[in-house]
């Protein structure tokens, strides 16, 4: 049955203090935003931390947390780079770096905010940190056709959308803000998930838009069919999973389990998307490092591989047609 997305009650996570033998730092040693960067910077270094949630490496994961305690955006770092901090701010941002190396959780749990193309969503323990090619290559590759290079024709023809294990619901909303015209169906298994997933539908005012259901991919859709279905899956194989750093570890397992060989969910969106997609439609979907292994699994697919700025061969396309 459908679930309206509605804002719940959250959960507010008991913040972890910082060790007892964090680093000290004297009133007024630290001034600017950048000195509060080099310094963040030199302590992940140090820590040895893993960056794999929205950030990649240390500077952009240090400017993110500073922005965020400073209600910057991160976009306007760099225009408040120079600007001193007050001692109050200071204490606040030396807490949340020293926080981040003591509990190795994402930071985007200790802010309970991540960025996608820009855009802010809520997020928490109760869901995957969002992290897709999937919302780029909507903008380059579903746009208007004027060039012929749009998969799918005129995004303004695009009547319906489904996002299969949609987390925190991000990549749901990025489709609805680029289909104006759609309807978005979004699916998790997970129940504190779709908590999370309904926070944000509320936030982005799309809750006459977008519809949250709560099952297991396409059971609770009875035989709705889709322009365009998008799926972000557990897609990390049994090795992966046995090395998950410690950050990730934080995460909860069923977004990540993807079986032996990472292909359990692939192969049953593979099987069962064409009896939910119409004519014209087709399937985008995210599986990592598991190209070899999919196309071993399934050689006479048509796979089209799409490539965005940070990844190659990550995401598939397939037609209807050829599904």
């Amino acid at each position: 049955m459908a679930k309206r997305s509605k804002v719940p009650a959250t959960r507010s996570p008991a913040t972890p203090k910082a060790p007892r033998n964090a680093l000290k730092v004297g009133a007024g040693e630290l001034h600017t935003l950048f000195d509060f960067l080099r310094y963040a910077v030199s302590r992940f270094n140090a820590a040895k931390l893993v960056f794999a949630h929205g950030t990649t490496d240390p500077v952009a994961e240090a400017a993110f947390l500073i922005s965020e305690t400073l209600h910057l955006h991160p976009d306007q770092f760099e225009s408040f780079a120079n600007a001193r901090v007050t001692i109050a701010e200071g204490k606040q941002i030396l807490d949340l770096i020293e926080r981040r190396i003591a509990t190795r959780k994402p930071a985007a749990y200790l802010v309970n905010r991540v960025y996608m193309r820009g855009l802010p969503f809520y997020v928490d323990e109760r869901t995957i940190v969002p992290r897709s090619f999937i919302g780029e290559l909507l903008d380059s590759h579903f746009g208007g056709d004027e060039d012929g290079t749009s998969l799918i024709g005129d995004p303004a023809d695009v009547e319906s959308v489904l996002d299969l294990c949609t987390g925190s619901g991000c990549l749901a909303i990025l489709a609805a803000l680029h289909f104006a015209n759609a309807s978005v169906d979004a699916v998790d298994i997970s129940k504190d998930a779709l908590e999370v997933a309904a926070r944000n539908v509320a936030d982005h005012g799309l809750d006459d838009r977008l519809t949250l259901y709560r099952g297991d991919l396409f059971k609770p859709l009875d035989n709705k069919r889709y322009d365009l279905i998008i799926s972000n899956p557990p897609y990390v194989d049994a090795e992966g999973m046995a090395a998950l750093p410690r950050e990730c570890r934080a995460e909860p397992k069923i977004a990540f389990d993807g079986g032996t060989d990472g292909l359990d969910i692939v192969r049953r969106l593979l099987d069962e998307a064409k009896q939910h997609l119409t004519t014209q439609g087709g399937l985008l979907c995210e599986i990592g490092r598991g190209r070899d292994n999919l196309e071993a699994a399934y050689p006479n697919l048509p796979l089209l591989w799409l490539d965005t700025e940070d990844s190659e061969g990550e995401v598939f396309w397939i037609a209807a047609a050829d599904l």
